[in-house]
């Protein structure tokens, strides 16, 4: 627990409009809408969620030490007369007064971050660079939604010098009202690609999505944005149109503010050699891939842009590590030898493929190893899903992937295009190819596993860590 309070249950009162039930706890030291990792001293927030109703779970909190239960005005009835509650009308929006409270009482630069690919792993590169020159407050995994984030601001401590805040959406009209309550002082779009269409018209119109953050800059906020993407020209007019006061670009592209002039791709690292706001930058990234180089541009001119010192940034860059299910790698023990295994399990849209199969095709493999990957659907892709599926089968052979397996009925598409050579195995889902993945690999092999979240492929990957219990994470990386 921390030794300082995160909120008093006055402020939080005051902040929700809330009504006081029994004895709440003065000191709250977190939040939690989770009563199976609540921690004792935390608040509870008893939201309602797709599959469960946390007012359920109101007794089990209280029980674990939560300080107090947040809970909606209409099931008070169901707690004792002196439980410590405080209540709402809402509990979602109660989390979003208290969110909005928090940021209020911000003297913090804050910095929002979306895009179709490569939200995550820039939001941990700028936790990692940031948190390594002032205290640094971050989205936990990939909480970017409507409850993630009003959760993230309502558990920011008041005295932090950085914030970062991963935002995402699938369809219209999402990313406005959450960046509205973050209020940042710089928004990255990392890229925009053909993710979501089945709610999407085009590319234009994913575009125009994201161009929602612009709404929520601070007056004289900066926007950064990839100027090697299509769609830059239609994002920068967005953000002028916005009365964004700075437009900062990043990329390949010989007119970038942040510009990768040249970059030494390794199995397992990169070495960079970028030019950042004019400043002559040389710095090594510890996770593989153009894409991540990319976007570490982005990452530096943020922090020049928000008071960081600049080589201290590059310098921690090489500490930074892959987010879980976002290319953590482990070595897995086989009995005669070791193997590679490549956790990418935790989304997949045609970009991000791509690119993971790009890291999959410089991995290093030893002996008679081979590069295979594992991969699973990739949804929300409306009618383009078939066409988009089947042409991976071109990154498979560009990048020299030996074999694929795949599993559920679109990337059917991509197992019949592909060459009998290349074939590993299919299934219909990813607990009927386990078997098949698990009796497939072999010393010296570099496994990848890959496909959006519905399909369920950390389910091989958890089943090969069990089948071949072995390293921890390579490179010390977080899991």
């Amino acid at each position: 627990m921390s030794k300082q309070p995160l909120w008093t249950s006055e402020a939080m009162v005051e902040a929700m409009h809330a009504a006081i039930n029994g004895t709440p706890a003065r000191d709250v030291f977190g939040i939690s809408i989770d009563s199976r990792t609540l921690a004792p001293g935390d608040a509870y927030f008893a939201i309602k969620g797709d599959v469960h109703d946390g007012h359920a779970f109101v007794e089990a909190a209280l029980k674990a030490g939560a300080a107090l239960a947040v809970v909606e005005t209409a099931q008070r009835g169901k707690f004792a007369a002196d439980a410590p509650l405080l209540v709402v009308d809402d509990v979602l929006d109660g989390l979003r007064d208290l969110g909005r409270a928090a940021r209020a009482r911000l003297d913090a630069k804050v910095i929002a971050v979306t895009g179709s690919v490569g939200k995550t792993s820039t939001k941990e590169a700028l936790r990692g660079v940031l948190g390594s020159q002032g205290e640094t407050h971050a989205s936990v995994a990939s909480f970017n939604n409507h409850w993630g984030v009003p959760l993230t601001l309502a558990r920011c401590p008041a005295d932090v010098r950085y914030a970062v805040f991963e935002i995402g959406m699938n369809h219209a009209g999402e990313i406005e009202p959450l960046v509205k309550m973050v209020r940042p002082h710089l928004a990255i779009i990392t890229t925009v690609e053909p993710v979501h269409l089945e709610f999407f018209a085009g590319i234009e119109a994913i575009a125009d999505a994201k161009a929602e953050i612009f709404a929520g800059l601070e007056p004289g906020g900066i926007a950064v944005l990839n100027r090697d993407n299509p769609m830059f020209k239609r994002l920068a007019a967005s953000a002028r149109k916005a009365g964004v006061g700075r437009i900062v670009s990043f990329g390949v592209h010989a007119k970038a503010d942040a510009r990768l002039r040249d970059i030494a791709l390794h199995a397992d690292c990169s070495a960079v050699d970028a030019s950042i706001l004019g400043h002559d930058v040389t710095y090594k990234l510890n996770i593989p891939g153009r894409h991540i180089a990319i976007n570490s541009l982005a990452v530096l001119a943020a922090a020049e842009l928000v008071g960081a010192d600049l080589a201290l940034a590059a310098l921690a860059l090489a500490q930074v590590q892959p987010a879980a299910g976002r290319g953590v790698r482990r070595a897995i023990e086989l009995g005669q030898g070791e193997a590679t295994l490549i956790d990418e399990s935790y989304n997949a849209n045609p970009a991000s493929m791509a690119a993971a199969l790009g890291v999959l095709g410089s991995a290093e493999i030893s002996g008679q190893g081979r590069r295979i990957a594992v991969l699973g659907d990739m949804l929300e892709l409306g009618p383009a899903g078939p066409e988009l599926h089947r042409g991976l089968a071109e990154a498979v052979q560009t990048n020299a992937i030996d074999l694929v397996f795949c599993c559920g009925p679109l990337m059917r598409n991509l197992w019949d295009a592909l060459s009998s050579g290349k074939r590993g195995g299919y299934a219909e889902s990813a607990a009927a190819l386990e078997s098949q993945v698990v009796a497939a690999i072999r010393t010296g092999d570099v496994l990848m596993i890959k496909g959006s979240l519905g399909s369920r492929m950390k389910t091989i990957v958890t089943a090969l860590e069990k089948r071949f219990p072995g390293k921890a994470a390579l490179d010390d990386a977080a899991v």
